[in-house]
């Protein structure tokens, strides 16, 4: 008798076992299919923002799927391309931070309008004595003025007795020596660059343009301009 029931009693805890071991299957299988299931869905947004070409978008989605799904099936589909993607996405998300460092402006003047194109230094300049600053690039359509390009500083000033010069590097490219000159007055610390189609022409068609320019302080220095995201079309008639 004593027999028997222990048997019992074994043939109970085995049952017991396999029950929650089959259940343990049941959820891990369940819990496989619903992530399968999520990744299948993150994927889906992936594959909308590659047809739409929206490249940093697709990149996000298919760094959270690795990121969340690595075992997935899904994942494994994707990373045959990825690495493009990717590259396209980092690509598009730098012209849009480029494009964001222009500033442009169009106020009434006199009968006509004026237009502006304008941009900062990279880095901030050291003009000697009054710290680093950063330096201005402004491109200006004026009814009455007309077209012009020049330099705008915060502080100091330009060394530039009756014309001077500026050295122009586009691209790392050989520099380009230009005429330029600096109001006589004292409104405003700016100096003019005489042939503004050039420099117009050269920063829409480049990444980094560096402009050396001679100070009153003795010497020159150097403001680099990320040029890369200049909208043309903001200043009609210019190309």
């Amino acid at each position: 008798m004593k027999y028997r029931l222990m048997l019992a009693c074994c043939l109970l805890v085995l049952v017991a076992c396999g029950d929650r071991e089959a259940e343990q299957r049941a959820a891990a299988a369940a819990q496989a299919a619903a992530q399968e299931s999520a990744a299948a869905a993150l994927a889906s947004e992936y594959d909308n923002a590659v047809t739409a070409q929206n490249w940093d978008l697709a990149r996000v989605h298919g760094a959270a799927l690795i990121s969340q799904y690595p075992e997935s099936q899904a994942v494994a589909k994707m990373k045959a391309g990825y690495e493009d993607v990717k590259a396209k996405g980092e690509a598009a998300r730098e012209t849009r931070r480029m494009q964001a460092l222009w500033n442009y402006a169009q106020v009434a003047a006199g009968k006509g309008t004026q237009r502006s194109a304008m941009i900062y230094s990279k880095d901030p300049v050291d003009l000697g004595g009054s710290g680093a600053k950063p330096v201005q690039l402004v491109f200006r359509d004026h009814p009455q003025w007309k077209r012009s390009a020049y330099l705008v500083l915060q502080a100091s000033d330009f060394r530039c007795p009756g014309g001077c010069k500026v050295k122009v590097i586009a691209d790392g490219a050989a520099p380009k020596s230009m005429d330029a000159w600096r109001p006589d007055t004292d409104e405003a610390i700016a100096m003019f660059i005489t042939d503004y189609k050039s420099l117009w022409k050269l920063v829409g068609k480049t990444q980094v343009v560096s402009i050396e320019f001679p100070v009153k302080d003795g010497g020159t220095r150097t403001a680099v301009f990320e040029t890369g995201g200049l909208d043309a079309p903001q200043m009609p008639g210019w190309d």
